[in-house]
């Protein structure tokens, strides 16, 4: 079982390099402009090939409303 610390790291990790920005954990990542439909789809991607955990289409924005957000669904489905 992955701890969710290190869940957390990783998707921070994953959703930097896709944004190209340094974030905290609680940054508001879909509301504040940093992630677009562009880039949701490649933090979605990459967090599939990475924990084999798909994002729904329908819940995606609400899944990638911060780090923490995507962290919590990871965990819960991994």
């Amino acid at each position: 079982m992955l701890v969710a610390e290190n869940i957390e790291i990783e998707i921070l990790a994953i959703v930097e390099s896709v944004i190209f920005k340094s974030v905290a954990p609680d940054t508001s990542l879909v509301k504040s402009g940093l992630v677009d439909s562009m880039a949701a789809v490649d933090i979605a991607l990459a967090i599939e090939d990475k924990f084999g955990c798909g994002l729904p289409a329908p819940e995606i924005a609400q899944i990638l409303e911060s780090v923490k957000s995507i962290t919590t669904y990871v965990a819960a489905n991994t």
